[in-house]
């Protein structure tokens, strides 16, 4: 959590060195509107971006399928254009990445692998990739769980059966009649 707080905190501060060392190397006016034009430019195509995502929302919806990719991608549009409101030049290059579909489709197959998957899973006990534990107790032993649970039969049974004498059903007179 600090690293990530300290990234953030990292980002305005490259910024603000690298619009200083462009505007003493070129001219502060070229600088200045490369910034204001490339956040234009951003803002824009998220805006538009941002309107076909509502768009494949509304069609996976109405088909009844979860829309799990179109809704990382509006979450990340929306990053986007927060990123695209700050002035700066690595602001608004992070802004533009995330705002072309191409270059958004890393960053949407990254935070699913190690981001939502992960907390899903954490906070489902293991459901959301399938490692559910199956058998016996988790963490312990198999052989506290008693007779014929859990792999083990149990130090009463010697017969090695486990609940299988327990389920033995005798069918010989069933409704009167033999079988």
């Amino acid at each position: 959590m600090l690293r990530l707080i300290g990234l953030l905190l990292l980002i305005p501060l490259l910024d603000a060195i690298l619009l200083v060392v462009f505007g003493w190397y070129f001219n502060w006016v070229l600088v200045v509107l490369v910034v204001v034009l490339s956040a234009l430019i951003g803002l824009l195509l998220a805006r538009a971006e941002g309107r076909h995502t509502i768009r494949k929302i509304q069609r996976r919806a109405a088909k009844g399928e979860p829309p799990t990719n179109e809704l990382i991608d509006g979450a990340l549009l929306l990053v986007a254009g927060a990123f695209l409101l700050t002035p700066g030049l690595i602001t608004d290059a992070i802004g533009l990445l995330l705002v072309i579909p191409v270059t958004r489709y890393p960053f949407r197959v990254l935070l699913k692998k190690y981001v939502i998957v992960p907390y899903a899973d954490k906070k489902t006990g293991g459901f959301v990739t399938g490692n559910v534990y199956l058998g016996g107790f988790p963490g312990g032993d198999d052989r506290q769980a008693g007779p014929g649970v859990g792999g083990s039969d149990g130090p009463d049974s010697g017969d090695g059966g486990g609940f299988d004498d327990a389920t033995d059903v005798d069918f010989e007179e069933v409704d009167g009649r033999d079988r």
